[in-house]
């Protein structure tokens, strides 16, 4: 946890609380504990997850795997090939 200076409390009171890292550059907004509680809430869901967002779940997971390779095709295939002969 970081103790604020009496001047980081200051910015925290405009209407933007703004911070810069000054070797990053990045910048952060700074919310108090109680708002960001309650944009947590909007923003994560530990629900149960619907059957769509398990769709595409599996379908990214088997695209980022190779399972859209052309090669699979053959896999795809191989009890009906083997049941053939091939």
């Amino acid at each position: 946890m970081i103790e604020l200076t009496e001047e980081q409390r200051q910015e925290l009171s405009k209407t933007e609380p703004v911070a810069i890292d000054p070797i990053t550059k990045e910048t952060y907004v700074l919310v108090r504990k109680n708002v960001y509680d309650r944009i947590k809430g909007l923003l994560y869901d530990d629900g149960e997850w619907t059957d769509d967002e398990l769709r595409l779940v599996l379908a990214r997971s088997a695209e980022e795997n190779g399972w859209n390779e052309p090669a699979m095709d053959d896999y795809d295939q191989y009890d009906a090939n083997r049941a053939v002969g091939r």
